[in-house]
Parts: C-alpha cells; sequence; structure tokens
C-alpha cells in the first residue's frame, strides 16, 4: 500500500507529475504568451526524475534547452473533488524542482498544435531535490526560489506572484486528475527562463531552506 511508503523518496514509486504552465504572469508575458484565466496543465512521466549527482540530458533533437525553476508540492494524503479549504491537508511535503523544456521543441508542438510531449516530458526532464517537510514552508505562497547557471543569477522570484496558489492548484487539479500519495504537483516558474549548453552547471535554491546542482550533458 501506498502508505507503507517513504515520501522522503516519492521520486521512486510516486505515479505522475502534474505541471502548471504560465503560472506567473510574467513568465507567460516573456514567451508571449496570454496569462492564463485557468491553470494550464501538462504531465511528465516519472522517468523524468534525475537526482543530484546526474546530469540533465540535451535531447538529440533539441538545440535550446531552457531551465524553469519552481517549488513543487508533494502529496501525502489521496484525494479527489478536495476543496480549497482542505487542499493543505493533502500535502506531504514539497522539492525544489526544474522544469526543463526542450523550448524549440515546444513552438514547432504549438505551432502544429500538438501537444507538448516532447518537449516536457523527456528522461531528465525534471531534477529535483530532498523531500522538503512540510513544516519548514509553512506558507507556500510566501517563498523566495531563484537559479543561477555558471554562477550567474537567471532567475529569482517569489511563489506570491503565482496566478493560481497552492490550494487553488491542489482543488483544481482533484476535480480533473485524482490525487495519489506521492504524486508532485510543480506550480510554475517565474520569469527569466533562458538556455543552458553542454557543460554549464545549474544551482537552484529555496531560500534558507535548499539547493540543488546539476550539469548539463547532451544525450548520447
Amino acid at each position: 500500500m501506498a502508505s507503507s511508503r517513504n515520501l522522503n523518496r516519492f521520486w521512486e514509486w510516486g505515479r505522475k507529475i502534474i505541471c502548471v504552465g504560465r503560472n506567473y504572469a510574467e513568465h507567460a508575458k516573456e514567451l508571449k504568451n496570454a496569462v492564463p484565466t485557468e491553470p494550464v496543465l501538462f504531465l511528465k512521466p516519472p522517468s523524468a526524475y534525475v537526482r543530484e549527482g546526474s546530469p540533465v540530458l540535451i535531447p538529440y533533437y533539441s538545440n535550446n534547452l531552457h531551465h524553469e525553476v519552481e517549488l513543487g508540492v508533494v502529496i501525502g494524503k489521496p484525494g479527489k473533488n478536495i476543496e480549497q479549504s482542505r487542499a493543505m491537508e493533502h500535502v506531504g511535503g514539497y522539492a525544489l524542482c526544474l522544469d526543463m523544456t526542450a523550448r524549440d521543441t515546444q513552438d514547432k508542438c504549438k505551432n502544429k498544435g500538438l501537444p507538448w510531449t516532447l518537449a516536457k516530458a523527456f528522461d531528465t526532464s525534471c531534477p529535483i531535490s530532498d523531500l522538503v517537510p512540510k513544516e519548514q514552508i509553512r506558507d507556500p505562497g510566501d517563498v523566495k526560489i531563484w537559479l543561477k547557471v555558471n554562477g550567474s543569477l537567471r532567475q529569482e522570484g517569489s511563489t506570491s506572484s503565482m496566478i493560481f496558489p497552492v490550494p487553488f492548484l491542489i482543488s483544481y487539479i482533484s476535480k480533473i486528475i485524482s490525487l495519489e500519495e506521492g504524486d508532485l504537483i510543480l506550480t510554475g516558474t517565474p520569469a527569466g527562463v533562458a538556455s543552458v549548453q553542454e557543460h554549464d552547471e545549474m544551482l537552484a535554491g529555496i531560500d534558507h531552506i535548499i539547493s540543488m546542482k546539476f550539469k548539463v550533458e547532451k544525450q548520447s
């Protein structure tokens, strides 16, 4: 049973990664997208997870891989049709995450009206930190996240700028997709996304809580 599993290693057995796109207005604008009036959702498979010590791989079909730093919400209690007022009861913890995006591939998919799977769901497209205990982030709506590439600050923002806050997202998603223990919700990225190259080093953090480092390599 899922309840007997160790949430501290959710990436080993969690069944899905549910991602929220364009959840920061400035990020939507920088990519010339309309600011959404309801959450934009897409999925990554568990095979997208990669842990510190292993590289992020540029897909063989992409020449423009972008970093997107995000706060991840780890589900600790399953549920469906969750009310916003009870949403936080379903949070088991948090994680620092990157939503690696093959931007050139995404642009092609968007132009053709195709899903974003090739751009978002490839292996190593979801670097994650250790689980952050729920008690360490008392308010997920007031957290500063940042990312540096080769020591240069690229992204810095606060979850207070999210269009749709965490309780709303949990409720909204649960009415469409049942949430299970070990699932991860990626809550969107602030402005400043940009490309990374082979041998680049990405350092990301949640202020005063956790950081993680990943090297970028090309898929062989």
